[in-house]
């Protein structure tokens, strides 16, 4: 026997995808879900700065040759909010389901403010993982950094360590050469784990150090960072080394706080997601850094946020074209 359907209709402050993170995952979700004719809301926290907003330089972007973070997004930004993406600030606490005339949705709260969608695309990135040694929280702000387009500026003639042995870590150091006197990258390994050309690059500027085999114990100052303790992972050696600012780029930590208890996460607190963006919970939808995959970059963020919007869309539509009776 053919099920009779008809449309659900929805009250008009009900969204049909609410994104949450405003960056390429989430713009490219966003731009997907406009031009797709849903009533989308991205809401995006400047308390939590993306990895994309504080990249310098991006050169593996296919189809652009060089470009940095900030304009890209903005560009993406543009080009989403002109097909119809509504946008709002703030830090997304908490979220919830709960029955709005029959029909489940979603409640989405922060910073005092609530938005209720049929779907979620959590799109919340990353934050900067910490060292967890003395003197990184005291000094955070007074030299201890982990934004070098941010904080460069400030260390013009002076002497900068940078730790870490990844891409991010090398390619800050190679930025901060425009302003430090001297770099010094410290990486806990003998070699870097940086592409071959960045590492070709920093190998060849005369103002990039390595320590090698070494690991920050202690971070020291006064008003301000003076210098690091370092210790040798293989000697256990101790090396005070004389410095004006820390550069932190150590990997990241999923920003997914607001997921917990909602969603199945991780142990390292990363959004378990299948090929299809979607979550253990229906209609919650993960796309970009704050879900676990294999390799985070700008352009598999952009996939991701495609294919959550697709996703999410087709949640939706059935949602919304199926009730019986």
């Amino acid at each position: 026997m053919q099920q009779n359907r008809s449309k659900v209709n929805m009250p008009g402050d009900v969204y049909d995808i609410v994104i949450i993170g405003g960056g390429p995952a989430g713009l490219t979700a966003g731009l997907y879900a406009a031009r797709s004719k849903m009533k989308t809301l991205m809401i995006e926290s400047f308390s939590v700065m993306g990895q994309a907003t504080m990249t310098d330089l991006i050169e593996n972007y296919p189809g652009i040759e060089k470009t940095n973070g900030f304009d890209l997004i903005t560009k993406v930004k543009g080009q989403a909010v002109s097909f119809g993406l509504e946008c709002a600030q703030g830090t997304v606490t908490g979220i919830g389901r709960h029955s709005r005339d029959g029909v489940s949705v979603w409640k989405i709260s922060g910073d005092g403010k609530e938005y209720e969608t049929l779907s979620v695309i959590a799109a919340s990135g990353a934050y900067p993982r910490k060292i967890g040694v003395p003197g990184e929280k005291e000094f955070t702000g007074k030299g201890v950094s982990y934004c070098a387009t941010c904080d460069g500026a400030f260390f013009r003639g002076k002497d900068i360590l940078v730790v870490g042995g990844g891409n991010t870590a090398v390619e800050e150091a190679l930025y901060l050469t425009k302003f430090g006197k001297k770099v010094t990258v410290v990486h806990r390994r003998d070699r870097l784990r940086a592409s071959g050309v960045v590492q070709e690059r920093a190998f060849a500027s005369d103002k990039i150090d390595f320590a090698w085999n070494s690991v920050v114990e202690e971070i020291r100052g006064g008003e301000k960072v003076e210098s690091v303790l370092l210790r040798n992972v293989k000697t256990d050696g101790m090396t005070e080394l004389a410095c004006d600012g820390v550069f932190v780029f150590i990997g990241w930590n999923a920003n997914t706080g607001f997921l917990e208890g909602v969603v199945e996460l991780d142990e390292k607190g990363a959004v378990l997601a299948d090929d299809e963006m979607k979550t253990s919970s229906e209609g919650v939808f993960a796309a970009g850094d704050c879900r676990r995959k294999v390799l985070n970059q700008i352009v598999t963020a952009c996939g991701d946020g495609a294919v959550a919007a697709y996703s999410a869309e087709q949640y939706v539509q059935e949602l919304k074209g199926i009730a019986y009776h």
